[in-house]
């Protein structure tokens, strides 16, 4: 197949180029990311189309907008980015289209009746049931958050009607889906994938954990992700004020966004703040957990659990950011519901008293991906090409 993705960023785009090539197909991404910037990830030149002047203003005017107030200029931007993406499209004949939410609209009008698959993906939940949840949280912590503007919402709303089908990372962003009325048929779940041969470490990482476990050194807890009150922060500062926690050895590593600054002083009353690392150092990171925690409110496929699992990480995670779709559950860890710190601190505790059992389950979850054998970016390669075979449903 002859595709295009079209990606505003980076997000899983660079990761399933790259297997779709390997898969045999030929593969043009569009980003705004620039030459030098995608090399670093292992994209051939001839593969990108890159709108780097659109990367350049959207850092600027985000920068202008944290530091100095000034508007961000959310629709002129994605606007932009829309009608130079359309323009270089309609320039070649393609046969899918992976075009990301936010991004689509000028496309999927342009090209409302070309024969081409015009899949949209939208990395989280359904962009209303983003938006309340993140309501929701800025009512219950009074701070304010960065929520979907309703020109947003109104734009990605037209983007699901005009595409062929909506990509979903999650079974929790296929159920929002469902619940704002969005056809089942018109609805595919794509959940994402890992290089295991770069996250799985080595047997020494495996047995000095497990050392430490048996050892009953204080259980270290690892996350990995935004600091922000969307990842679960608010709970995460409750449940560190806990005196409980204090068994506990927990390390955030992740950039910190402006809502969760004024509570970042009770965050690390108990915690380790890490600022953002490179992606080729996460292993080593990775190494340092006995367990990984993952409270986020909302989150399509949060790529962070995949990661953690190749680690060799038990997870307690939400039910809101695909942990279901990595975690087998009292297997490689615990799925635990959204804005309870208290359910949380009881897994972490159980942990910490069942130190044997938590052992067994970091080598039992170490086997599990011997040979490389974890859902690997090949894997979603040939789910997507699946995924465009089903007929095309246009309602």
């Amino acid at each position: 197949m002859k595709i295009a993705i079209v990606v505003h960023g980076r997000f899983h785009a660079f990761e399933l180029a790259q297997a779709l090539r390997q898969r045999g197909h030929t593969v043009k991404l569009l980003t705004n990311y620039p030459l030098w910037g995608t090399r670093r990830f292992g994209i051939p030149d001839d593969m990108v189309h890159s709108f780097w002047p659109h990367g350049i203003l959207s850092r600027i005017a985000y920068q202008l907008h944290q530091t100095v107030g000034l508007p961000y200029p959310e629709a002129w931007l994605h606007q932009l980015f829309g009608r130079w993406a359309a323009r270089a499209l309609g320039k070649e004949h393609w046969d899918v289209l992976y075009l990301w939410s936010g991004i689509a609209e000028e496309t999927l009008r342009l090209r409302q009746e070309g024969q081409e698959l015009k899949l949209l993906v939208r990395g989280s939940a359904h962009i209303r049931t983003q938006a309340d949840i993140l309501l929701e949280e800025e009512q219950r912590t009074g701070k304010p958050l960065d929520r979907p503007s309703p020109w947003m919402v109104a734009r990605e709303e037209r983007e699901y009607q005009l595409a062929d089908r909506i990509v979903v990372l999650s079974q929790f962003a296929y159920r929002s889906f469902v619940a704002q009325g969005i056809p089942p048929q018109k609805l595919r779940l794509l959940p994402l994938g890992v290089d295991v041969a770069a996250f799985r470490p080595p047997l020494e990482v495996i047995e000095a954990r497990c050392r430490r476990l048996l050892a009953g050194e204080p259980l270290r807890v690892l996350y990995v992700g935004a600091i922000s009150l969307q990842k679960g922060m608010w709970d995460l500062r409750t449940l560190l004020a806990c005196p409980a926690s204090r068994r506990f050895c927990m390390r955030l590593l992740g950039p910190q966004t402006p809502e969760v600054r004024p509570i970042v002083a009770d965050l690390l009353t108990g915690a380790e703040w890490i600022p953002q690392q490179p992606q080729a150092t996460l292993p080593h990171w990775y190494a340092w957990g006995d367990i990984f925690l993952f409270p986020s409110l909302q989150d399509g496929f949060a790529v962070v659990l995949s990661q953690a699992h190749a680690s060799g990480l038990p997870i307690v995670a939400t039910t809101n950011c695909g942990g279901p779709e990595v975690v087998h559950e009292g297997e490689t860890g615990w799925i635990v519901p959204i804005r309870r710190p208290d359910v949380i601190l009881e897994r972490l505790q159980w942990c910490d008293t069942h130190r044997q059992e938590l052992a067994n389950m970091v080598r039992q979850i170490y086997a599990q991906n011997q040979g490389e054998r974890g859902r690997d970016w090949l894997q979603v390669a040939v789910d997507f090409e699946t995924l465009c075979s089903s007929p095309i449903v246009r309602l």
